[in-house]
């Protein structure tokens, strides 16, 4: 029988292991300027910000063009989803100033639910037309969050009562009351979740170029498949370390 399996994309593990390791060391840098006394002035700065922006886009981005590579979506994302509810437990529990209600986990684990059920939908839509509009909407709610849409330069105001309601507030409508030291709404990023998805489908097809699936770096592209491990350990390891540090 033919193998159909779509060929792997070192270059894509090798990216996962930069972008872990980047956010390893953010959260590092994040926890000694908010939780221990360490003055870092530039943590909150505006590239900073830009540079968070880029790394966790990218790697939304790549999970969405790694839905081509599960073999359930559903059950993917309700895992991710359920660790995501873990860490709103333990952040509620243990440091309740940084609180996560909606975060990274939460997104991926929803996108890829969605995914997975919207998949006989989105496999009717042509590739660049389906990619084309899934960045357009990205950069059309990208300012959701402060309660307008941009079209052409102009801009629209939202209704306020979309900011008022706690069950929209996973969409990306900032409820006054609700806050979550890790926010991730399903608008805007949800678009770029589905322009990976679409970008995928060259990736599967062996359509990139021949670089992308040779293997260079294999202790990176090991980090780059063990990301949710990763995740899941790295803030309790980093707290601990420097409480006993500091404390």
């Amino acid at each position: 029988m033919e193998n159909t399996r779509p060929r792997r994309v070192h270059l894509m593990d090798e990216l996962r292991g930069v972008l872990i390791l980047g956010g390893v060391l953010y959260h590092l840098l994040y926890d000694l300027a908010v939780l221990f006394p360490v003055g870092i002035p530039w943590m909150f700065s505006p590239w900073m910000d830009q540079a968070r922006n880029v790394c966790t886009g990218s790697l939304i981005v790549i999970s969405g063009i790694s839905c081509h590579y599960a073999r359930s979506n559903l059950r993917r994302g309700l895992r991710t989803f359920g660790w995501g509810m873990l860490l709103t437990v333990v952040t509620g529990l243990v440091i309740p100033s940084q609180f996560i209600l909606f975060g990274i986990l939460h997104f991926f684990g929803a996108m890829m639910m969605l995914y997975g059920l919207l998949q006989p939908l989105l496999d009717r839509i042509p590739t660049l037309p389906g990619l084309a509009g899934s960045v357009a909407l990205f950069l059309l709610t990208w300012p959701v969050y402060s309660g307008f849409v941009r079209v052409l330069g102009r801009v629209f105001y939202l209704p306020a009562f979309l900011y008022d309601q706690p069950l929209l507030y996973p969409l990306g409508f900032a409820c006054q009351g609700l806050s979550s030291a890790d926010y991730y709404p399903l608008m805007p990023w949800g678009f770029l979740f589905l322009a990976g998805g679409f970008f995928g489908r060259y990736v599967r097809d062996g359509k990139l170029p021949a670089f992308c699936y040779r293997s260079r770096l294999p202790w990176l592209a090991w980090l780059g498949t063990r990301t949710m491990a990763i995740y899941l350990i790295h803030q309790p390891v980093i707290y601990g370390i420097l409480s006993l540090i500091f404390h």
